[in-house]
């Protein structure tokens, strides 16, 4: 039996982590966050394509590619999430559950943060749990696919 497939997508500046401000985002890397969603999945019984861009129309061009081919997608568009509207154009277009993370609470950050593109999309949202928080949004798109194929 095939695993429903979810895509793990992250924006710009996330191949950074462990160096970019540390005080905000840990030491953990990518490498880190992209092994606790591999773990997580398979304790979810889903398959993940992970993946990391700097480029705004590669990051559409892989959310329009999951039409017809992945049952959900958790994303964290770093900076796009709050200046994106082709991203939230081409999450619209998919119609598939999407659930948005960061790392760090967006709220008690710079009021720019506070208004995010992807939450117009998005089923649902978690920030500031840290990397923990993919780990919470597999779990969540895991049921989310459970009560659809039900």
């Amino acid at each position: 039996m095939e695993l429903p497939l979810v895509y793990v997508l992250n924006g710009p500046n996330l191949n950074m982590l462990g160096m970019r401000q540390p005080q905000i985002y840990g030491s953990a890397t990518l490498d880190d966050v992209e092994q606790i969603c591999i773990q997580n999945a398979e304790n979810l019984e889903i398959a993940i394509d992970f993946r990391q861009t700097n480029d705004e129309g590669e990051l559409v061009s892989w959310i329009q590619e999951c039409k017809g081919k992945a049952k959900g997608i958790v994303i964290n568009a770093g900076a796009y999430s709050h200046t994106s509207i082709a991203t939230l154009d081409a999450l619209l277009s998919v119609e598939l559950p999407v659930i948005e993370v960061h790392i760090s609470n967006i709220y008690r950050r710079e009021s720019f943060r506070h208004h995010s593109y992807v939450s117009h999309a998005a089923t649902g949202v978690i920030c500031g749990l840290g990397l923990q928080g993919y780990a919470l949004a597999l779990a969540a798109i895991a049921d989310l696919i459970l009560e659809e194929d039900n």
